[in-house]
């Protein structure tokens, strides 16, 4: 796989171009969307949700900022890279290249926002006083699980569309499903230990978490914490790759 990569570079380089263009193709502030929009998600629950668990919770915005940073990601990543094969079937019906060329150059334009925004997660850590310690060192981990999770769920979204187009539908409500399940704006001390640990088979809300153990609590997930992350991530990604080069070919038929 990496050696089709390096193969395909120039055509790989001018995919991520051609996506950066055509997002923000029309609007007055281009890549500021990028940052402004995670942004005004964040103010509009910090608005609405303030009142109801910002007494009860420490750092309550920067609690916000990690769960939207992190669903954001992974929203944006699933649900553009849902229809890279059929939105470039005209490419590869034409020209034999690796068709997972196209999820990764979607995910590279996703991963780019997603720094721009964790830069400004930053800013907002030093407004709020959060304390930086080396623990953040380890938040390359989370980032890379969730880079390859959002592939995996990518290979598989994007391969169930090109079959069943209701895909792009029902995902809308996953996310939103996800999102509620995901402890975004809430706590989930006051569920039972039980309910507690059904939390942990949602992998957003384990991405979710760990950002919140580094820079909130200034804690180390256990050993437990990281092979669960770890088995989901791996999980994803291999049923994404099996799913891409069992239906290979039957792409072409379908697109």
């Amino acid at each position: 796989m990496i050696q089709k990569l390096k193969q395909n570079q120039f055509l790989f380089e001018e995919l991520v171009k051609r996506d950066f263009k055509t997002k923000y193709k029309g609007t007055l502030l281009g890549m500021i969307w990028s940052i402004l929009s995670p942004l005004l998600m964040l103010l509009v629950m910090r608005l609405v949700f303030t009142r109801f668990f910002a007494y009860s919770t420490e750092h309550y915005t920067i609690y916000l900022f990690c769960g939207t940073l992190v669903f954001n990601y992974f929203n944006e990543s699933t649900s553009q890279g849902m229809e890279v094969l059929v939105g470039n079937a005209s490419i590869f019906t034409k020209v034999n290249v690796p068709k997972y060329l196209f999820l990764f150059s979607k995910n590279t334009q996703t991963l780019i926002n997603f720094g721009l925004t964790l830069g400004v997660f930053v800013v907002f850590c030093i407004l709020d006083n959060i304390i930086f310690t080396w623990r953040w060192v380890l938040l390359v981990f989370p980032v890379f699980c969730l880079l390859l999770f959002n592939l995996g769920i990518g290979m598989i979204l994007s391969a169930l569309y090109v079959f069943f187009r209701d895909m792009k539908y029902l995902w809308t409500i996953m996310t939103q499903l996800i999102m509620y399940m995901s402890a975004i704006f809430y706590t989930i001390d006051r569920y039972g230990q039980t309910a507690q640990y059904l939390f942990l088979l949602n992998p957003i809300y384990l991405f979710i978490r760990y950002f919140r153990k580094i820079v909130i609590d200034m804690q180390i997930p256990s050993v437990w914490f990281h092979l669960l992350m770890a088995a989901d991530t791996i999980l994803a990604f291999c049923i994404g790759c099996f799913m891409y080069k069992k239906y290979n070919h039957k792409f072409l038929y379908y697109v």
